[in-house]
């Protein structure tokens, strides 16, 4: 029981985050098991993320980020657009490219964005089950609903491109380079700001995820309509 109760800041917002998106999906729903396939595959990417961040040690590029936040916080900037947007979003975007992309179920520029949040889901429940040891109870259930936010709306902007140009068959290389580096570039930011944490910074850094999210709103809205107006068509 007492084992149960130690996830809960981590299972109970990421059962929120997933009847949030299954919602808004409801009129033309993916597959619950390739939702599920999809969570699996954001837990495996950040095992794979955490690779990364070991490979860099042997490289000498392995950098504690709060101590850089105290220390030196133009290293900070560095690390973070260079190294933490970079590998977090390209753990993201592996599995993507190699399993998303294949399920016959993905037939609409809508279902790019579900599949890639919950891919972000996936990742974030695994980065909240490490921080357990390290935060409070308030601390960690706070964490459970903020970190899913961060990384489903980071991996919708590289979903949405690489999924409109598959489902336009058009090549997706420009789509994949460019809303990578955009993703990247995003995270990277936003986690210099939340880490080196000046009074000015946490307003900036809720200011953009506000921005993106409101953006990803709209958008969602838009190809939920376009899909119901081809389904009618059809």
């Amino acid at each position: 029981m007492q084992q149960f109760l130690v996830v809960v800041p981590v299972a109970i917002p990421a059962i929120f985050w997933a009847g949030y998106h299954y919602h808004k999906d409801r009129y033309l729903p993916e597959p619950p098991l390739n939702l599920a396939l999809c969570f699996g595959l954001g837990l495996g990417a950040a095992i794979i993320s955490k690779w990364m961040y070991l490979g860099l040690e042997p490289l000498g590029l392995r950098y504690d980020a709060v101590a850089l936040a105290s220390e030196n916080p133009l290293g900070l900037l560095a690390y973070a657009l260079l190294v933490i947007g970079p590998i977090e979003e390209l753990a993201k975007l592996l599995p993507f490219l190699i399993f998303v992309l294949r399920f016959k179920s993905l037939d609409e520029p809508l279902d790019g964005i579900i599949y890639a949040s919950f891919l972000g889901l996936g990742f974030a429940a695994a980065e909240n089950v490490y921080y357990l040891d390290y935060l409070t109870p308030l601390e960690s259930a706070a964490r459970g609903f903020a970190s899913p936010v961060i990384h489903i709306l980071f991996a919708s902007i590289w979903a949405h491109w690489i999924t409109q140009a598959h489902l336009d068959q058009k090549p997706i290389r420009r789509a994949v380079t460019l809303g990578f580096l955009l993703s990247a570039l995003l995270h990277g930011l936003y986690d210099f700001l939340v880490l080196q944490s000046p009074v000015a910074a946490l307003p900036i850094a809720a200011t953009l995820i506000i921005v993106i999210w409101i953006w990803r709103l709209i958008l969602m809205r838009r190809l939920h309509r376009d899909a119901m107006r081809t389904s009618q068509q059809r």
